[in-house]
């Protein structure tokens, strides 16, 4: 493991990683998703995909990663940009699970490697609506305090700066950007995922022009028993990039 200090709108950020392979010279960028980190990706994906660099990163606030201010996905993005400037990193394969499937999407890279991604927005139960407008009617009566009550289990026990981060990224619909993506993009879904539904997949594959959808049995952690052949995916894919060049 090894930390990067990172200047980005005046705050230094502290940004942990670790590379593997080192004289690969194709770069595999790894994110975590939403109050995950690098251990859990490397975990499943270092015993395979010799031939290529991986690099596993901690993003902002996550694992052994710093975050002092509020960030939205685009800053995550340009974080990691700034990261990949100073390794001499190359965007041409980016896996982003689940939030860091969004960043990954904001890479722009050769290969976009999708794995139950987060970015097609999902209306919340009438419930979670509900309590939402309980606790914004409480804050008008200075009862914020009451926060831990309301809030998603994804955001209880973050700091301010990251609270506010998860409420910037929480809900944004990429649809837009996914649509806008040129490169080639696999996807590779959960068939019983409920946080990012089959039903995303579905849409993003429509989205992106030069896609590939890949179902697994499984739930949102689903590449967790399912990396060699999601592996074995992410080569085939880059190779055929190669073969159109």
């Amino acid at each position: 493991m090894a930390i990067k200090s990172i200047q980005f709108h005046q705050h230094t950020l502290d940004i942990s990683y670790e590379i593997l392979n080192p004289e690969a010279e194709v770069d595999l960028i790894v994110l975590h998703g939403w109050g995950s980190n690098k251990n859990l990706m490397k975990q499943s994906f270092s015993p395979y995909m010799d031939a290529f660099r991986h690099i596993y990163i901690d993003l902002p606030g996550f694992g052994n990663s710093t975050c002092n201010l509020a960030l939205s996905t685009n800053d995550y993005a340009r974080v990691v940009e700034l990261l990949m400037v100073s390794l001499n990193a190359s965007k041409d394969i980016v896996l982003g699970h689940s939030f860091g499937g969004k960043v990954a999407l904001l890479l722009e890279p050769r290969v976009l490697v999708l794995v139950a991604s987060a970015g097609i927005y999902i209306q919340k139960s009438f419930k979670v609506r509900a309590k939402i407008a309980l606790f914004k009617l409480l804050k008008l009566f200075g009862l914020a305090k009451f926060r831990e009550f309301f809030v998603a289990n994804d955001a209880k026990k973050l700091s301010e700066p990251m609270y506010q981060t998860f409420k910037n990224v929480v809900d944004e619909d990429f649809s837009d950007e996914f649509s806008l993506y040129k490169g080639k993009a696999l996807l590779c879904w959960g068939k019983d995922d409920t946080a990012t539904p089959l039903s995303s997949a579905k849409k993003i594959e429509k989205l992106i022009k030069d896609s590939s959808l890949v179902v697994y049995e499984g739930d949102h952690y689903f590449f967790m028993n399912h990396a060699k052949d999601i592996s074995k995916n992410i080569e085939e894919s880059f190779l055929k990039t190669l073969e159109h060049k």
